[in-house]
């Protein structure tokens, strides 16, 4: 009778594991939640920055809007750093900080393992239409936005084919006026600002 109190036991902790997670991944399968007060901000649009990330060069800018608090942030630093190594020299990198307030950004640049800049405006979150990180904007040399969307369809960003992120950056050193992404790539998933949960 103890074994079976104990198998019954086993089986239903399995089963509640499992059922946690399939809800979690059904969860992150679903997109984040437009906010009520949302302006739409449309490709093409000038994006002013203002301190480190004033207009100073001719390069394009990569704003990685990122959460230390939020698990998708943390899901994409390897894409993320692979992105500053590969095109670092042709595109200004940046992170912007949101939903934090006790980190610095020397705590910041430590925990990607990068030296690039870190600012915690979050009204460049606004200004560029993100409601979400992890996300991406990037804006061509005269600061219009070219691309604001998701880095990859895959929660770990392992999907080769949906490296949005990286076709966003190829198209826009290809001198691409615009590129076609669906709406996977354009859609906010992950943790919705400003509180870190979906």
């Amino acid at each position: 009778m103890k074994k079976l109190v104990v198998a019954i036991w086993l089986i239903f902790l399995f089963g509640a594991a499992v059922a946690l997670f399939w809800y979690n991944e059904f969860v992150y399968q679903l997109p984040t939640p437009v906010p009520k007060n949302y302006t739409p901000v449309y490709q093409g649009q000038f994006i002013s920055l203002g301190g480190q990330l004033k207009k100073e060069n001719k390069q394009p800018v990569f704003l990685h809007f990122f959460n230390p608090d939020c698990a998708c942030s943390r899901f994409n630093i390897t894409v993320f750093k692979s992105l500053v190594k590969q095109y670092g020299s042709q595109v200004k990198f940046a992170v912007v900080v949101l939903n934090n307030s006790y980190y610095t950004a020397r705590q910041i640049q430590d925990k990607l393992g990068l030296n690039i800049p870190v600012t915690f405006d979050q009204s460049i979150a606004r200004a560029c239409g993100v409601y979400s990180t992890p996300q991406v904007a990037l804006l061509n040399s005269r600061h219009e936005l070219y691309y604001r969307g998701n880095y990859n369809r895959s929660r770990y960003c392992t999907n080769e084919k949906t490296n949005y992120a990286a076709i966003a950056i190829k198209g826009i050193l290809g001198m691409q006026p615009k590129l076609a992404f669906n709406q996977l790539a354009l859609r906010a998933y992950g943790c919705r600002l400003p509180d870190c949960n979906k």
